[in-house]
């Protein structure tokens, strides 16, 4: 079952990618304090991940900073050595935190799987975002179909 509006977030071992390599973060430390925009994607380097999600939550930074958001996070079944090379490629400079959830048990604690075997991806995140308020998830928006629609920063930005 989904994690619900009203919740708190799991507290689970993700990986962060440092100038020193991979490091631990426990998503409690990273997410669950002050407010936060936490985004999900099914796999870095994708199509839509990599032309759309991303770029627009980096694009729109400034703005949704000014509507009081402490902390913008991205987080992806993916290892932490992916997920730094995306950074890198799309330019996040410190405004999105990259996070790498390799095991999918963050995913899984918050019951955003999608099967993605039928593409060659084995289990991944649904795409969705979520305002947090100290860990505890105020807003949730999860696609439902493939596409970018009700998670993406501008739908973030008009619910903050």
């Amino acid at each position: 079952m989904a994690i619900s509006v009203g919740e708190q977030i799991p507290d689970v071992k993700l990986m962060t990618m440092t100038a020193e390599g991979p490091r631990p973060v426990q998503s409690g430390d990273a997410l669950g304090k002050g407010k936060v925009v936490l985004f999900a994607v099914p796999g870095a380097f994708t199509p839509t991940c990599s032309d759309h999600h991303l770029p627009g939550f980096v694009l729109r930074a400034d703005d949704i900073r000014a509507k009081g958001v402490d902390t913008i996070a991205c987080v992806a079944v993916n290892d932490a050595f992916v997920m730094g090379a995306w950074a890198q490629t799309q330019n996040t400079d410190g405004n999105v935190v990259m996070l790498a959830d390799g095991n999918g048990d963050f995913t899984a604690e918050m019951g955003l799987e999608m099967d993605g075997t039928g593409f060659g991806l084995g289990t991944r995140s649904q795409r969705y975002a979520a305002i947090l308020e100290d860990g505890v998830v105020t807003e949730l928006m999860v696609e439902s179909a493939p596409g970018l629609d009700v998670s993406s920063a501008d739908s973030v930005l008009s619910r903050l």
